[in-house]
């Protein structure tokens, strides 16, 4: 495989480890990097290897956004034969625009992958955003470097594939620092190294490895938790705008003697530093247009076997979580106590050595490399598939899924059972109706919105795993939950508390799902509690379906769409390329959308005909006003999402003239149809918004009381409904 890299920050040496690991592999890798960028607050020019296949390219302009390559480099490698372009630019760059322009004009056909880090949804102005929208609708996945990131590019439109792949550091740096990792306090040649001295006498040497900005690196932060104990002596590696200030403040008398300048350090001297250190702040403190995007710098020392501090900040928590120890942003104090806890606790500073080197293992240039060239084949694969008229993207799946025929110890991927996730609010008895068919035969996880005591004795007694969030996170933020905690590479089967389907059936659509890897999910037949079937599969909304079901002509089965998630069986793989489902559907058309997702990314969903579901529909939920505005307020993201700003003012303008004349009507039609008026009046959105926010978190329970008497209380008012509630999108 051929690839042509483009990245300004490959002008960074140890940066090119992911070129190095990927022709380790077997691929042929030209970068086109930078002559010169400023990195880590000093210039850095490009320095090729002997033989390595880097060239580095003028360019014009400082800002990573708003730069632009010599053209004629890129314009000659174009000419050459590639099977992937890597853009290792953020799609609303204008180096992005500039690449994809040439790319056009060379009239290239050679797929194309984007990089993004951005973790906060920014509009930009015009006409970065213009060119934003049109790098991710032609791009054939994108490599994000934290989970946030990836939402954010869903929002704008991207329908591809989204891979998470951290930055790498070097294997060697890992190996190489065996000796810090098994002992601990390893110094530099003639650095202190006050043997024996443990507990309160014993200094916390910090450490501190980036560029010197205010106030989002935090640095003010730990100067004053350096302040609050005297035993922190802080190390400072690196330069930038806000050194001066850090030095007078540093010469302070509550400080002196105890923060030191180092500048920039890179290679062996900054493996050095790190080895001189017992712990390694990362004090990000985030603002409103900036958050933490990955944390190279926490790997690295994790990596030479030094423990991290770090902020609960953007995608710190994904990196150091579990590995180090995380502090709120900003909290001094908390940040004091962590910082000498390391030193203080018997055995602490050892675990977290321990830890941090599993965790940075997992972020070695071999490793991020072999999930770079997985989604580099993918892409490829997709693209020979679309020129040759196969792509599944282009198939229309018309038969429903037969169940039969495939043994599970032939199917590719895991050979376990699925998992299964329910998400429940209150409504315990048809919850422990809905478990008990899988109960004790199939790994199940609860995840309850409600809090409800009696959910999770249901839970509980079903042998399943409970989950109490703390808050009402709605139907998508809970799902994700829940196959987060699945065990890795599982097939996962949504099922709702009001729906129920039996072991037989649920390892029948399994067979279905593993005999055809184009699937991404399946669904069952279902039938209403009278038995009467009820349909599963819709087409995805478009504004002409709007249309044709405002003039009354219903809902034409194309063949292809998403299957409802009252019961769904969601293939793993489909997961990792597609990501989980939008948090920002509190409730309804989440299915709709993931679907939509894996469709335009060359999946299918299906029916399974032959197995049969039973599904109450609306049993878990006790009011249709909102029930019907978190509804009508998720088509409104969906169509926004899918269809563009113009897309959903069609689609609104139908529901709306479609609701008129039923308004007239008498009777329960003629309620919902004046109900559905003025909600796409007012915008089903903004009417969502005026519920206030029903995530807040559930406040903590009361303590018990003494029995005494008390007044009658009369009837509440309804809590908020069940989210796991599924129904048809009409």
């Amino acid at each position: 495989m051929r690839v042509l890299r483009v990245s300004h920050s490959a002008v960074v040496t140890a940066w090119r480890g992911r070129e190095d690991a990927l022709r380790a592999r077997g691929l042929t890798v030209r970068t086109l990097s930078a002559r010169t960028w400023a990195e880590g607050g000093r210039d850095v020019d490009l320095a090729p290897r002997p033989g390595e296949d880097v060239v580095g390219v003028r360019t014009t302009g400082r800002h990573p956004n708003v730069f632009l390559y010599d053209p004629r480099p890129i314009w000659r490698a174009l000419r050459e034969d590639w099977d992937v372009l890597d853009l290792h630019e953020e799609p609303a760059a204008l180096a992005t625009a500039e690449v994809l322009l040439l790319r056009a004009l060379r009239r290239s056909r050679v797929p194309y992958v984007l990089y993004s880090a951005q973790n906060i949804a920014k509009r930009y102005p015009v006409p970065f955003r213009w060119w934003e929208r049109r790098a991710l609708r032609g791009a054939g996945a994108v490599s994000v470097c934290n989970a946030e990131a990836a939402d954010v590019l869903r929002a704008k439109g991207l329908t591809a594939p989204a891979h998470v792949v951290g930055l790498g550091v070097e294997a060697a740096e890992a190996a190489g620092s065996a000796d810090a990792v098994t002992t601990p306090g390893a110094r530099d040649e003639g650095a202190p190294t006050d043997a024996g001295v443990v507990g309160a006498a014993a200094p916390a040497r910090t450490g501190y490895v980036g560029r010197l900005l205010h106030p989002h690196k935090g640095l003010d932060v730990l100067l004053d938790a350096a302040e609050a104990d005297p035993r922190i002596t802080v190390a400072i590696a690196g330069a930038g705008p806000h050194e001066a200030a850090l030095r007078a403040r540093a010469a302070t008398p509550a400080l002196a003697g105890r923060v030191t300048f180092h500048g920039h350090l890179a290679g062996a001297d900054l493996d050095a530093f790190y080895r001189g250190l017992d712990v390694l702040a990362v004090p990000s403190v985030p603002t409103p247009g900036w958050l933490e995007q990955f944390g190279r710098v926490a790997v690295e020392a994790m990596a030479a076997g030094v423990p991290v501090v770090a902020s609960d900040s953007g995608a710190l928590r994904d990196v150091v979580g579990g590995a180090g120890t995380l502090v709120p942003p900003g909290d001094a104090a908390a940040l004091a106590a962590a910082l000498v806890a390391v030193v203080d606790e018997p055995g602490r500073a050892a675990r977290m050595r321990a830890a941090g080197a599993e965790r940075a293992a997992e972020y070695t240039w071999p490793a991020i490399a072999e999930r770079y060239e997985a989604m580099y084949r993918e892409v490829v694969a997709g693209a020979g598939r679309a020129e040759i008229g196969g792509s599944p993207r282009d198939r229309r799946f018309h038969a429903p899924i037969s169940s039969g025929g495939t043994d599970l110890g032939e199917r590719d991927g895991d050979a376990g059972d699925p998992e299964v996730v329910v998400v429940a609010y209150g409504a315990a008895e048809l919850l422990a109706r809905a478990l008990a068919p899988v109960a004790g035969a199939l790994p199940v996880t609860v995840v309850d919105n409600s809090g409800d005591p009696a959910v999770r004795r249901v839970a509980e007694d079903a042998g399943a795993r409970y989950l109490d969030p703390g808050a009402n996170l709605g139907f998508a933020a809970a799902v994700n939950l829940g196959v987060r905690s699945a065990r890795p590479g599982a097939d996962v089967l949504l099922l709702n508390p009001d729906a129920r389907v039996d072991l037989a059936g649920v390892r029948a659509l399994h067979r279905a799902l593993r005999a055809d890897p184009g699937v991404a999910a399946v669904g069952p037949a279902q039938v209403d509690d009278d038995g009467a079937p009820a349909r599963v599969r819709w087409p995805f909304p478009t504004p002409a379906a709007a249309w044709r079901q405002a003039a009354g002509l219903g809902v034409r089965d194309t063949g292809d769409g998403f299957v409802i998630g009252s019961v769904l069986l969601l293939r793993a793989e489909a997961l990792t390329a597609v990501g989980g489902f939008d948090e920002r559907f509190f409730l309804y058309s989440e299915e709709t959308d993931w679907q939509r997702r894996a469709h335009d990314a060359g999946w299918r969903s299906g029916v399974v005909e032959d197995v049969l579901a039973g599904h109450v529909g609306g049993g878990t939920s006790t009011d249709p006003t909102r029930r019907e505005t978190h509804f009508h307020a998720s088509q409104e993201r969906y169509f926004r999402t899918h269809h563009g700003a113009a897309g959903w003012a069609s689609a609104r303008a139908a529901v709306a003239l479609g609701a008129v004349p039923r308004a007239l009507l008498p009777g329960d039609r003629g309620s919902a149809a004046r109900l559905r008026l003025r909600l796409y009046l007012r915008g089903p959105l903004r009417a969502e918004a005026a519920l206030g926010d029903p995530r807040a978190p559930r406040p903590a329970p009361l303590p018990p009381v003494p029995p005494a008497p008390a007044p009658a209380r009369g009837a509440g008012a309804d809590p908020t409904p069940e989210t796991a509630d599924r129904e048809a999108a009409a």
